[in-house]
């Protein structure tokens, strides 16, 4: 898992934390009981505070997407796999959202959009 945090963001470090984690579950790339590195070790990679990433796993253990084990270190929970379903669907309706309102600049009515994504999905 690679972490970039931006220190000149309007979005404090401990939120880019979490967005980023979140991301990495939800593309499988950090899997149900997959280990992170410890509060201490990301911290120091990430230059940061201990306190910032400490708020960042406390944060996602209340939303139940990670497991904090006291001397073995924080994993990713098990009971994720209904986030990872929303955060895929949510992505996909940004996208088609998008791409809908693109479509809609070229004058298609919504009955003209349906029959084009019904060929689509055919192929």
């Amino acid at each position: 898992m690679k972490i970039i945090l931006n220190h000149s963001s309007m979005v404090p470090i401990y939120e880019q934390l979490i967005n980023q984690i979140k991301a990495a579950i939800a593309r499988g790339e950090l899997k149900a009981g997959s280990a992170l590195p410890s509060v201490r070790n990301l911290a120091a990679e990430l230059k940061i505070s201990a306190l910032t990433v400490k708020k960042a796993y406390d944060r996602l253990e209340e939303e139940g997407l990670l497991v904090t084990v006291h001397g073995k270190g924080s994993f990713v929970s098990e009971r994720n796999l209904g986030f990872i379903a929303e955060s895929r669907r949510h992505e996909a309706e940004m996208i088609l959202s998008e791409a809908l309102e693109r479509v809609k600049s070229t004058g298609l009515n919504n009955d003209e959009i349906r029959q084009l994504i019904d060929i689509i999905l055919e192929d």
